[in-house]
């Protein structure tokens, strides 16, 4: 039997929003599966709807079919943002394409109600990214794959998060090479090593921040930053999630002591 070798508390979790920008569209569903240490078997699933004080796009309602009659009368993020912050509080995160989208999209709904959570403290593990590397599909696929089972309902927030759950087991027990402890499935399921949440800065192999999109992908950011300053106001006004601003205001200041 697979396990998963935990020391703290492992929140598996999925979005449904209004659309795909980070900045501009809202949470519409979340569904979380924690996983406490010594519990493993035991998951306590969480899943909520919330109202996005926007319209959905019919794109998205085509995708996870929630409509903007159906969220009307949900609480907004707002209402439920501190309790939530609190659940997951000192867990490690875990999601299928979380650290492309879903944690960068969950950050910048905590700081519009502001609620100070501090991601940059846990570890993550993209069931993904670890997908990908072994045996490219999607998540339905992966849960074919790996499962033996069709995904029912997919593209439901509580259906893909606990797919997504059942496939890390799946692949574990698959796998001999692959580790069962968090830190080492965080290492091995991580793209990049980010300095921001977006993955819009990383680390290169020697350690230095560089870019990793753009006219100056691969460039260190201060290099980049002392020959065109002008660059920084430009990712400042863009539309850039509020995490990557904030990193780029770090490494900015340092370049100007």
């Amino acid at each position: 039997m697979p396990s998963l070798k935990i020391t703290r508390p492992v929140v598996f979790f999925d979005l449904e929003t209004t659309g795909l920008n980070l900045t501009h569209d809202r949470i519409v569903e979340i569904s979380v599966v924690k996983i406490m240490p010594g519990k493993e078997t035991e998951p306590i699933v969480k899943t909520r709807r919330v109202n996005p004080e926007m319209p959905i796009s019919p794109e998205a309602t085509a995708v996870h079919h929630i409509s903007d009659a159906d969220v009307a009368n949900e609480p907004t993020f707002k209402q439920i943002a501190h309790s939530f912050a609190q659940f997951i509080s000192g867990c490690d995160i875990a999601g299928f394409n979380s650290s492309r989208f879903d944690i960068p999209m969950l950050d910048e709904e905590f700081r519009r109600a502001g609620v100070d959570f501090d991601f940059h403290r846990a570890r993550f593990i993209d069931v993904q990214t670890i997908f990908h590397k072994m045996e490219p599909r999607t998540l339905t696929a992966a849960y074919r794959f790996y499962c033996g089972k069709e995904l029912e309902e997919a593209h439901s927030a509580r259906a893909d998060t606990m797919a997504t759950y059942e496939v890390l087991l799946a692949q574990l027990s698959r796998y001999d090479s692959l580790p069962g402890d968090v830190e080492s499935l965080a290492k091995f399921s991580s793209q990049n090593d980010n300095v921001d949440l977006a993955g819009r800065i990383i680390r290169n192999e020697q350690g230095v921040e560089v870019f990793n999109f753009g006219k100056h992908k691969g460039k260190p950011v201060a290099e980049v930053f002392k020959r065109e300053p002008a660059y920084y106001d430009w990712m400042q006004n863009g539309d850039f999630s509020a995490d990557t601003k904030a990193v780029l205001t770090r490494l900015y200041m340092n370049i100007k002591k």
